[in-house]
């Protein structure tokens, strides 16, 4: 963390209160008010860190997808270059890719509210609060904050997930507890998915519509049409020799590259060509646009903090051209 540097003050000022330091209590009378520190409309809000990078994370699902990829996670992870004290790929979500040898079981307990799944390739099962899921690749489901058992099939399965534990590790947060628990388990099947899209393609947009993508939510989560209170996810597409309208927002996104030939994306002024599941990530406030030269329709599934955004009604979307 880094402040911005004041100028010196002229001989015979004041001085200038941005350069106090964090002030104490100068006779506490107890350890609660020895904790107190003090500062000022000078340097309060002066605070600079560093942004949120740009990526395109290609070798880490080069790793999932290789031959003798073990059982795990491979994370894609900026925490670093982002000054984050807890693994992050955004200040508030976390994106891996997950592997699960053929026959073998993979437990996890992410300390998050929930965590979005899509399976990439391979098939099993999935057993978590007391359910049972069949999933199989092209589907995507989400867990709530709970231990759960991923068994692969006859063959390896390799998954993509993002979760918000960042969200509640800036806090020290827990994931909720049964009674205050805002999402269940759900399940997309993918042929389900396919017949949603069709169901869009069959239907008109309008000048206000940012693209043709479904927006994945559940009961619970129906009001505001997120899929976690935080986060939200859209499989997004785009038809053969198209492009989609230059834009930005203040949420974070976080993509992965599901189906697309001769693709690209345009983040911030740079190209990022796509490969297969590859993930990008927009930062936040990132003018950007995606753009299909190839014949077929791409697919690619979006994750971004928008239900935050949403919540404290600072998504600032906006058209670029």
């Amino acid at each position: 963390m880094s402040r911005i540097a004041p100028p010196p003050s002229p001989a015979g000022a004041k001085p200038d209160m941005a350069d106090l330091p964090a002030q104490l209590p100068a006779a506490p009378a107890s350890p609660a008010e020895a904790r107190a520190r003090y500062f000022n409309s000078g340097n309060a809000f002066n605070i600079k860190l560093p942004p949120v990078p740009s990526a395109l994370f290609t070798a880490e699902p080069a790793r999932a997808l290789a031959e003798g990829a073990t059982t795990g996670f491979i994370p894609c992870d900026q925490s670093q270059a982002m000054a984050c004290a807890f693994p992050a790929t955004t200040p508030l979500m976390l994106a891996r890719y997950a592997v699960v040898e053929a026959g073998a079981s993979f437990t996890v307990d992410l300390r998050a509210t929930g965590s979005i799944w899509y399976v990439i390739a391979g098939a099993g099962q999935v057993d978590a609060a007391r359910e049972h899921l069949a999933v199989a690749d092209g589907d995507v489901f989400l867990l709530p904050g709970v231990p759960a058992r991923i068994t692969a099939g006859a063959e390896r399965m390799v998954l993509w997930v993002v979760s918000n534990e960042p969200q509640l590790a800036l806090d020290g947060a827990l994931p909720p507890d049964d009674a205050r628990r805002p999402v269940g388990i759900v399940h997309y099947p993918a042929a389900e998915i396919a017949r949603q899209i069709d169901i869009i393609y069959d239907h008109s947009q309008n000048g206000q519509t940012s693209g043709i993508a479904l927006i994945f939510s559940s009961e619970p989560q129906a009001a505001a049409r997120n899929i976690l209170p935080s986060l939200t996810l859209s499989l997004n597409t785009l038809p053969g020799g198209e492009s989609q309208r230059a834009h930005r927002h203040n949420s974070a996104a976080i993509t992965l590259v599901v189906k697309g030939d001769d693709c690209h994306s345009m983040v911030d002024g740079t190209r990022c060509p796509w490969s297969p599941w590859a993930t990008l990530v927009t930062p936040p406030g990132a003018p950007h646009s995606h753009h299909n030269g190839g014949a077929s329709r791409a697919l690619f599934l979006i994750v971004q903090d928008g239900g935050l955004h949403y919540h404290a009604r600072t998504m600032g979307f906006s058209f670029l051209e």
